[in-house]
């Protein structure tokens, strides 16, 4: 069986020792075809490849760009690299690695190239339900849509050990994804088709939303005449012990400052002083308001006559 690559219940496998094994039982496993070599689909053929699988084919864009990047990657896997319509793909999984709009227009295309059955093809879309590779489906491929629960930026491929993957789609191809994540050494689990959409905003809070807020931090710090660069630096001591505390004792554990104090004068200089960065000021309103909803505060009945000046 091969397995291409566009880019439920839970299981955890991410030991060395465990990809070691995967790895040396490459006899049997599917062969995977990658279409889009870009942050997601390199790093997933990167990791696919020390798991033990054989990443045989890319199919690459049009664009010279799209057509390097691919060629980069291909060299690096021991993959080859196809281009221009009509390419045959011989393996038996496609895991598309492609921006959202494009899934769709993409699975159209192949889906009148050649047979489908007994094949298997995943999408990486957060956002998307397995139905975008609906075509596929009807030419007699199992298909699901499987996304890490991961951010990829350029120049910086993450380790997927332990990384989540929600999954959604038919039987066959669930089972097929939750074999390979975990040869990843990473665990799946499952979203419905309906709740895609909040499961996306979700990881909007934990990772691009987050790096937001840290901006908002930093214009913050230039009133107090200190750089972005420099806020950075000096952010990351209490950044990373917040997260910390976040992971060992939840949301309440790791709560601190003037609304956990019920020091609303405080809360009142801060907004005071915000009136020279209005946007971070709604930020903070609205962060500080949510916080009173939903955590153990002192005060109340003040903190929230602060918030409304």
């Amino acid at each position: 069986m091969s397995v291409w690559v566009w880019g439920g219940g839970e299981h955890r496998v991410g030991t060395a020792a465990v990809r070691a094994c995967y790895a040396a039982g490459v006899k049997g496993k599917p062969t995977i075809a990658i279409i889009g070599a870009g942050r997601l689909g390199t790093a997933l053929g990167v990791e696919l490849k020390e798991a033990g699988y054989k990443v045989q084919e890319i199919l690459a864009g049009p664009s010279s760009s799209s057509q390097r990047k691919a060629e980069t990657l291909a060299r690096r896997i021991g993959a080859r690299v196809l281009g221009g319509q009509g390419a045959q793909l011989k393996s038996d999984l496609l895991w598309l690695c492609v921006p959202d709009r494009q899934i769709s227009p993409m699975a159209r295309d192949l889906a009148q190239r050649q047979g489908w059955e007994g094949k298997i093809a995943f999408h990486s879309s957060g956002a998307l339900p397995s139905d975008e590779l609906e075509s596929l489906k009807l030419a007699g491929a199992s298909v699901a849509a499987v996304h890490p629960f991961m951010t990829f930026v350029a120049g910086e491929a993450p380790e997927l050990d332990g990384v989540p993957f929600g999954i959604e789609g038919d039987q066959e191809a669930l089972a097929a994804a939750g074999r390979i994540v975990r040869s990843l050494g990473g665990a799946t689990f499952p979203v419905k088709k309906q709740n895609k959409a909040a499961y996306h905003a979700w990881g909007g809070f934990a990772s691009p939303l987050l790096v937001a807020l840290l901006m908002t931090g930093e214009q913050v710090a230039s009133t107090a005449g200190i750089s972005a660069i420099e806020a950075r630096k000096k952010m990351m001591p209490i950044i990373r012990q917040t997260v910390d505390n976040y992971e060992k004792l939840g949301p309440e554990g790791a709560f601190t400052g003037p609304l956990v104090r019920g020091d609303a004068e405080v809360v009142r200089r801060h907004l005071a002083l915000l009136r020279k960065a209005p946007a971070a000021r709604e930020v903070y309103l609205a962060l500080a308001r949510s916080a009173l909803k939903r955590l153990k505060v002192r005060n109340r009945g003040e903190l929230e006559q602060a918030l409304q000046s």
